[in-house]
C-alpha cells in the first residue's frame, strides 16, 4: 500500500487524494445505463417472452428450465446442507433477527394541547423483492441480511431473484420458509420486480447489491418502485494509534477481496505502524488477486499530523466500514456505515453474524443514512384527532396561517367546524 503523509514532501499529494476520495458518489457506470434501459423497456412490453429470452441469453438458463424455483428443490437444498452450515445459518439468522426486533418502532400517540390526540402507525410494505447476487462469489449471507429484516417488519410477500443461485443460497431460502424464489438476474431481474410480468408480481421495493447493470436499472426504476440504495464497490477505513497490524491488514485485505475497484484504507499519526500495516498487506494479498488489484488501485495508507487530524479526514471519507480502538471513539464518529471497536472486532464477522446488517451506504452516503434496517421495509402512517376543544385552541393559528399563503378555502375548511374568526 502507497503511505502518504499529510504534512510534508507528499502532502499535496495526500490532500489531493483525500479531496477526491471526499468527492466520490455510487455513479452509475454509464455503459450500462442503454443496455439496462432496453432490458427494463423489453420486458415492461414483453412481460414473460422478453424475459425467459434475456433469462436464457444472459442468466445461460434453458429454454426448458422454469424460472420459478420449486418449493421441492429449496427444501431438498437445505436438506443436503452440512451439518456445519446448517448450524452457522441458525446462529446468523438468530443474531440478525434480534437485532431487527430491537430496530423496530412503536405506534405511539400523545396529546400536545387538551382536545388534540396525535401520533403515528407503524405498517409493514405489502411486498418486496430481494435481489441476491451470485456472480463472482454466492452470497447466502445476503439473503440473510435482506429477507430478515423484511420478516420482522411483517412484509406479507417477499420475493428474491438470483442468477444462479448457488446450493447455499437455496439452503438458506429454505432455512427462511422462502415461497417465491427465480432463477433470473441481472437487469431482467429488476424489471420483473418493478413492473411485472404475466406470472410475477410487482413488488413495493427492490432490496439488495448487485453488479452495474443491476445498479443501473434501479436506478432508471426507482420513480416507478422504492429502492433502497445504490450500492457501488465496498469500502473500509481502519482509523488506528495502537492496532495491530496484522488484524489491521488482514481486515483491509478481507474488504479488498470483494471487488478490484473496492477502497481499503488506514488512518494512523504512527508512521511505525503505517509501515508494518504496509508490509503485512503486502504479505497478505500474495495469493488473493482481487485483493491485490484493489489494494494497488484503491489502497492507501494517510500519515497524519494529529489525531484530530484523523478523526476529521475519517468523517469527511464517510465509509461504509470502519474500525477504530476503543469504546470512547464512537463518540468522535460522525459519518459511518457500522464501525468495528477493537482488535477483535473482525469486519467479516459483520459480514457474516454478528446482527446488525451487512447492506451498507458506499459512496460517502454515510453522510445521510445508514445501513438497510428493518425501517425500510416500513411506512409510518401520522394519525391526527381533533376535539372541539383542540379546534378552539388551535384554530386562530392555522387560519392566520392559510390566510398569510392566500389558500382561502383552507382557512373556511377550518372556520367551517366552529365559527372561528
Amino acid at each position: 500500500m502507497k503511505v502518504l503523509h499529510t504534512v510534508g514532501r507528499n502532502s499535496k499529494r495526500a490532500q489531493a487524494l483525500i479531496a477526491e476520495l471526499e468527492s466520490r458518489r455510487n455513479t452509475v457506470d454509464e455503459r450500462a445505463v442503454p443496455v439496462a434501459r432496453r432490458i427494463l423497456d423489453g420486458v415492461r412490453k414483453g412481460g414473460d417472452t422478453a424475459l425467459r429470452s434475456y433469462a436464457t441469453r444472459f442468466d445461460r438458463i434453458s429454454k426448458q428450465t422454469p424460472l420459478r424455483i420449486s418449493e421441492d428443490e429449496i427444501k431438498q437444498a437445505w436438506r443436503e446442507a452440512s451439518p456445519a452450515f446448517r448450524a452457522a445459518v441458525q446462529t446468523a439468522a438468530k443474531n440478525i433477527r434480534h437485532f431487527a426486533q430491537r430496530q423496530m418502532p412503536k405506534d405511539w400517540s400523545f396529546e400536545p394541547v387538551a382536545g388534540l390526540k396525535i401520533g403515528q402507525q407503524v405498517r409493514p410494505l405489502e411486498s418486496v423483492g430481494c435481489y441476491v447476487p451470485s456472480g463472482r462469489y454466492p452470497l447466502p449471507s445476503t439473503m440473510l441480511m435482506t429477507v430478515i429484516p423484511a420478516q420482522v417488519a411483517g412484509v406479507k410477500r417477499i420475493v428474491v431473484v438470483s442468477p444462479r443461485p448457488a446450493p447455499e443460497t437455496l439452503a438458506v431460502a429454505s432455512f427462511l420458509g422462502i415461497k417465491e424464489f427465480y432463477r433470473i438476474g441481472g437487469t431482467q431481474a429488476v424489471a420483473a420486480l418493478a413492473y411485472g410480468t404475466e406470472s410475477i408480481a410487482r413488488v413495493d421495493k427492490i432490496v439488495g447489491p448487485g453488479n452495474a447493470y443491476v445498479t443501473a436499472a434501479k436506478k432508471l426504476v426507482s420513480f416507478d418502485c422504492a429502492i433502497d440504495m445504490l450500492a457501488g464497490p465496498t469500502e473500509i477505513i481502519v482509523t488506528s494509534e495502537t492496532g495491530d497490524p496484522a488484524c489491521i491488514a488482514s481486515d483491509l485485505v478481507a474488504q479488498a477481496e470483494h471487488d478490484p475497484d473496492a477502497v481499503a484504507i488506514f488512518i494512523t499519526t504512527q508512521a511505525a505502524l503505517a509501515e508494518k500495516v504496509s508490509a503485512e498487506v503486502k504479505l497478505r494479498v500474495g495469493k488473493n488477486p482481487i485483493a491485490k488489484d484493489a489494494i494497488q488501485q484503491n489502497g492507501v495508507i494517510f500519515v497524519t499530523k494529529t489525531v484530530a487530524e484523523a478523526r476529521e479526514i475519517t468523517n469527511r471519507l464517510a465509509p461504509e466500514h470502519l474500525t477504530v480502538d476503543v469504546e470512547s471513539d464512537l463518540e468522535w464518529v460522525v459519518n459511518a456505515g457500522s464501525v468495528f471497536v477493537g482488535r477483535y472486532s473482525a469486519q467479516p464477522m459483520g459480514d457474516y453474524i454478528s446482527g446488525p446488517n451487512h447492506t451498507l451506504p458506499t459512496g460517502g452516503l454515510a453522510r445521510v443514512r445508514g445501513g438497510l434496517s428493518v425501517s425500510d421495509f416500513l411506512k409510518i402512517i401520522t394519525v391526527q384527532k381533533y376535539q372541539q376543544q383542540g379546534m378552539k385552541k388551535l384554530a386562530t393559528s392555522a387560519i392566520v396561517l392559510a390566510k398569510a399563503e392566500g389558500l382561502q378555502g383552507h382557512a373556511e375548511a377550518i372556520r367551517v367546524r366552529g365559527g372561528y374568526a
